[in-house]
């Protein structure tokens, strides 16, 4: 891991993808999609957990419903989803390694948010339920004219919510669907998680396999103090 994009640089906000990036929920998705399908005797197929990481539920829905072969049921299929994902994560909330170090360490020297496809009720209970809810300035999610990622629409809003120009706000995302939305919006993007490869690797300024990497734990202790830039 090197730190050369962003090790002098201080945002002047940071704003976080929820799911996969802050809470381990990921894995609830998984479990959700797998069981809302098979409520339709359907199997997902290879590759289809990673076609559906990062959408938003109702988009996550409707590819359901065409691998399911049911594309009429879209809107049934995504309350399904839903209603398993709500069950799931509320029984068993996860912080992913490192994010409750690195969001501490972020308020220190920067307004954060919270930037999700997820529905806002979803957002505020796993991340009330983990303590970190009260560490977040706003907490932003598609509705009214705020399309989901991969439109920019989340960061745009929280860049400005906080105060900040997109130039001078960090991205944290976990997702190719987040990312794209990070990049459109015009922020800088630290990405997580296991390699995704060059092509989605070059679109971020620095890619962690966990929020709990030393140097970026240094690097946030370290710009307490600074002012943006």
């Amino acid at each position: 891991m090197t730190l050369h994009r962003i090790h002098s640089w201080t945002p002047a906000a940071v704003v976080f993808d929820c799911d996969g990036t802050l809470m381990d929920t990921e894995r609830h998705w998984q479990d959700a999609r797998i069981r809302a399908l098979r409520e339709y005797e359907c199997e997902p197929g290879a590759g289809f957990a990673e076609r559906a990481k990062g959408l938003h539920y109702t988009e996550c829905g409707r590819l359901m419903a065409e691998e399911a072969g049911r594309p009429e049921l879209a809107g049934e299929i995504t309350g399904r989803l839903l209603a398993h994902f709500r069950v799931l994560v509320a029984g068993n909330p996860i912080i992913m390694p490192g994010a409750r170090q690195l969001v501490e360490s972020c308020a220190k020297f920067a307004p954060l948010a919270v930037a999700s496809n997820c529905p806002r009720e979803v957002v505020e209970s796993s991340l009330g339920r983990s303590g970190l809810l009260g560490r977040f300035d706003h907490v932003v999610v598609p509705g009214g004219e705020i399309r989901p990622k991969p439109h920019p629409d989340v960061y745009l809003t929280a860049a400005r919510l906080c105060g900040a120009a997109p130039a001078d706000t960090l991205a944290v995302e976990d997702s190719l669907c987040g990312i794209q939305a990070a990049v459109r919006a015009g922020t800088r993007v630290l990405g997580v998680g296991p390699w995704p490869g060059e092509q989605v690797a070059d679109l971020v300024d620095l890619w962690v396999r966990s929020l709990d990497e030393p140097e970026l734990s240094g690097w946030a202790e370290g710009r307490a103090g600074h002012g943006p830039g």
